[in-house]
């Protein structure tokens, strides 16, 4: 089954989501389940995996009761704040939800990303290794040398890094980016989401072909085995239809693949990293 294993939903009077502005004036609304749902069954994509936009547990709430009306939201990535004492007891009460499937750490958004190996941090990021919990890493090229000291200390950690790391596409600088990924791809646990590239790209001016280098590096460090498609939609749309987003990944992998090895890019490696073992 193939699986988009990054997109997002949101309420705008939910007031949680203080990086929509109206400055963003294409996401600035709306976007829940009957706005995605043509745009999957039109590629012949079966589930979805549904990931917070929004550090509040509160919204981790919302999505996960927004999943329970979407069938083709096969599992939802919420938010634990690790910094707090009862991470524990947040965690175990998400995972009575049957769709709660793990959480994302934003290093994106630390002002110092050397928060990410305070102490907090490494406790509770040992604990979700001990129990194989599915950790996505939303983190910024810059920001790869601290990615590279948590792995070096949780080294069991089970993460997918989340948008290539989101790399200078728009220039096409591959390093530093690609020695860090280099170190980063040595972790068997961890893998990297073929997700957010639009964005990172000139918005009005990408071509296909400026993000080959970059899908096909990534796939030579993790292999086929270890990275999974996201449109990242609809934050995508500032810079691309979802139509666009499909389309730019299948160029870029279409010569690179078997017929198996796409599937698993396209569905099987979520399920996997995931654990939906229904799929």
């Amino acid at each position: 089954m193939r699986i988009d294993a990054h997109q997002h939903f949101w309420k705008m009077d939910r007031k949680d989501y203080g990086w929509i502005t109206p400055e963003l004036p294409v996401l600035f609304r709306d976007y829940l389940p009957s706005d995605l749902e043509p745009h999957v069954q039109k590629h012949g994509i079966g589930k979805t995996i549904l990931v917070q936009a929004a550090p509040t547990i509160e919204e981790t709430e919302f999505i996960l009761e927004l999943s329970e009306t979407a069938n083709f939201v096969a599992g939802v990535v919420g938010w634990l704040d690790l910094e707090d004492p009862l991470f524990k007891e947040q965690y175990r009460r998400f995972c009575k939800h049957p769709k709660f499937i793990g959480f994302r750490v934003m290093i994106q958004d630390m002002g110092d990303p050397n928060t990410v190996l305070s102490s907090a941090y490494l406790e509770a990021l040992s604990y979700f290794a001990e129990q194989d919990v599915p950790v996505d890493l939303l983190v910024l090229a810059n920001q790869l040398p601290q990615l590279v000291q948590l792995l070096e200390r949780v080294p069991q950690l089970r993460g997918v890094v989340d948008h290539l790391a989101k790399p200078p596409i728009a220039s096409g600088v591959m390093e530093p980016w690609r020695s860090h990924m280099a170190e980063i791809a040595q972790y068997p646990n961890i893998y990297c989401k073929l997700s957010g590239m639009v964005t990172e790209a000139d918005r009005k001016g990408w071509e296909k072909e400026d993000f080959t280098a970059y899908v096909q590096e990534t796939l030579d460090l993790f292999g086929p085995e270890r990275v999974m498609f996201g449109s990242d939609w609809p934050v995508c749309l500032l810079a691309a239809t979802y139509d666009e987003v499909v389309d730019i990944c299948r160029q870029a992998l279409q010569d690179r693949l078997s017929p198996e090895e796409f599937e698993a890019v396209f569905g099987g490696n979520a399920a996997k990293f995931y654990k939906l073992s229904e799929l």
